[in-house]
């Protein structure tokens, strides 16, 4: 009988111990816990924005939530998401695709008469875009030829290069049938000017921008009463005047057209016609 119990003790003493078990379930959960942290970490930002689109869209929702964690409702502007209707005994054969972009969204676009000029302007100076003597740009509010110092002005001078004067009279045929206030800005770099006849970069700049409004309205195809010149002398530089280049990409005159309205070119021969408003 006592070599029973003894066996019976030994048996005993080499199962595994209860602890074991609690401690397995324990780091069990911690794993898990921490998967899941980092499958939160590396979620797909894209992913997530798309999905959250398309839920608020199906639950009729115009606000989802934002980037942050936790963060507050970004408004929903568009969503390409289709949506099939429910099955029903009257449904067609094919199924019919419902659109449930909001169409009470306006488009903020540019006005009309902003991009007509723009195209005249770069149709009619196709050649001298390419060859980077000047260029077109535009905005919400206006139309900006800008031409460059290299291809306008020589150096410290106020002249303009004979080769430019019919460039600008070809603007000159384009302006005249557009209306807008017309302002001719002249730009420098931040260096200061050493010449006997201007006194300082505002003088220069200043004195550019009125030998191209002399040039805009000598012909009288524009009205003088729609053009400005401003000399804005290192003020609102294009790039950082950290170079040689970029100085000179800073030293220019900028034609800006504010608020054009286009009409159809006149036949050749005729005179311009005045529509401002």
């Amino acid at each position: 009988m006592l070599l029973v119990r003894q066996k019976h003790k030994t048996r005993l003493k080499s199962q595994t111990p209860a602890w074991i078990v609690t401690f397995a379930d324990l780091a069990t959960l911690l794993l898990t816990f921490f998967i899941l942290l980092l499958s939160f970490a590396e979620m797909d930002v894209e992913k997530y924005r798309a999905m959250a689109n398309s839920m608020a869209v199906a639950f009729g929702s115009n606000n989802v939530v934002g980037d942050d964690v936790g963060g507050s409702p970004l408004t929903l502007i568009e969503t390409d998401t289709v949506s099939l209707p429910e099955p029903s005994d009257n449904m067609p054969d094919e199924p019919e695709f419902i659109d449930e972009r909001r169409a009470d969204v306006a488009t903020t676009g540019i006005a009309e008469g902003i991009v007509e000029l723009a195209t005249r302007l770069v149709s009619e100076l196709e050649n001298e875009v390419a060859a980077q003597a000047l260029s077109v740009n535009y905005d919400d509010s206006k139309v900006v030829i800008r031409f460059s110092e290299e291809a306008t002005f020589r150096s410290g001078e106020a002249a303009i290069k004979p080769d430019m004067i019919p460039i600008i009279e070809r603007v000159v045929g384009v302006l005249a049938n557009c209306s807008g206030d017309v302002l001719v800005s002249g730009y420098t770099d931040d260096r200061p000017i050493s010449s006997s006849r201007y006194r300082s970069n505002w003088d220069l700049s200043a004195a550019r921008a009125v030998s191209v409004v002399h040039e805009l309205v000598l012909n009288r195809q524009l009205p003088a009463e729609r053009v400005v010149a401003a000399g804005r002398a290192e003020t609102n530089p294009l790039v950082p005047n950290d170079s040689a280049e970029n100085r000179a990409r800073n030293r220019r005159v900028e034609i800006a057209i504010r608020n054009p309205e286009c009409v159809d070119a006149l036949p050749a021969g005729e005179p311009a016609v005045d529509i401002l408003p």
